[in-house]
């Protein structure tokens, strides 16, 4: 099933894993904290979360399964929300198979609904004109081996894949694994721009990686930095899906001076920007509907 015209599915991103509470005071970190941003963005209009484990103490990155069960159990107790957990990163400062293996077992120990699987390497990098340079430049590493391994772990445990597609090639990257019968359709696609070293962060490359789908397929954009809200507005003009959220903008403007107090205030402002062009936001069924979920293989 895909989205009828007049409806649009908003995820809200709550955590990411590269921020901090020194750059947003509003960031959760606990499961109970994750939990209640949850409730605030479906209170708000979002029908989905994404979100990334947090260590609960320092805040950094976490692949215990224990933290992901429990920030499952925390956010399902306070709303019907569908949940997406990340695997960004996985495989990064692990060699072998067998600790990236033991790295995504959360997912078929906590079972999420949805989670995001990463469909190519990039440079991955944020550039300063004011510095004439770098903040940070890395690089994102993401072979098919990789990616097979993170959608054998969502196969065994019922989840569907988020395709995150940070280019026009990470789109057609799909096609090799559904012959191989690691993905199965129909597919959900995100569309990640504004990041340096991806596509150009413009309503014409959204359009070009849509068209590039089936028409059972579904997809939203991600928009990062403050440039979000323009392409949100591309997106939504487009008939896709949205997602925001404390993971990809902090701010409720374009310019940037306006730190939104938590993930809800950003997902009241895209389900307002989907209303006043005549789209309303699907409840977590009607997505579920729409997204296939739960996911059948």
């Amino acid at each position: 099933m895909s989205v009828p015209a007049d409806r649009v599915i908003i995820t809200a991103a709550l955590t990411g894993i590269l921020a901090n509470r020194d750059q947003c005071p509003y960031l959760p970190y606990t499961a109970a904290e994750i939990g209640e941003e949850a409730r605030r963005a479906y209170e708000a209009g979002a029908a989905a979360v994404h979100i990334h484990g947090r260590e609960p103490t320092s805040g950094g990155p976490t692949w215990e399964a224990a933290d992901y069960v429990a920030i499952r159990d925390e956010v399902r107790k306070r709303s019907p929300i569908i949940l997406n957990f990340s695997t960004g990163g996985f495989n990064m400062a692990v060699e072998s198979e067998r600790e990236k293996k033991a790295r995504l077992a959360y997912l078929w120990k906590s079972r999420p609904e949805m989670a995001a699987l990463n469909m190519g390497s990039m440079n991955y990098a944020k550039y300063s004109t004011s510095r004439k340079a770098f903040v940070f430049d890395m690089v994102f590493p993401n072979p098919f081996g990789d990616i097979l391994l993170a959608a054998e772990a969502m196969r065994e445990g019922g989840v569907k894949p988020e395709l995150e597609c940070f280019d026009l090639g990470h789109v057609a990257n799909a096609e090799p694994l559904i012959t191989m019968g690691a993905l199965k359709r129909p597919l959900q696609y995100s569309f990640i721009l504004g990041v340096l070293g991806g596509a150009p962060p413009s309503a014409e490359t959204l359009a070009t990686m849509a068209r590039c789908l089936q028409p059972t397929d579904t997809w939203e954009l991600i928009g990062i930095g403050k440039g979000q809200w323009r392409l949100l507005g591309g997106a939504l003009a487009l008939g896709g899906n949205v997602r925001v959220g404390l993971e990809d903008n902090f701010y409720l403007d374009a310019a940037g001076t306006e730190m939104a107090k938590g993930n809800g205030p950003l997902v009241e402002k895209a389900a307002r920007m989907a209303r006043d062009i005549g789209r309303t936001p699907m409840s977590p069924d009607e997505a579920r509907a729409a997204l296939s979920l739960p996911q059948v293989w």
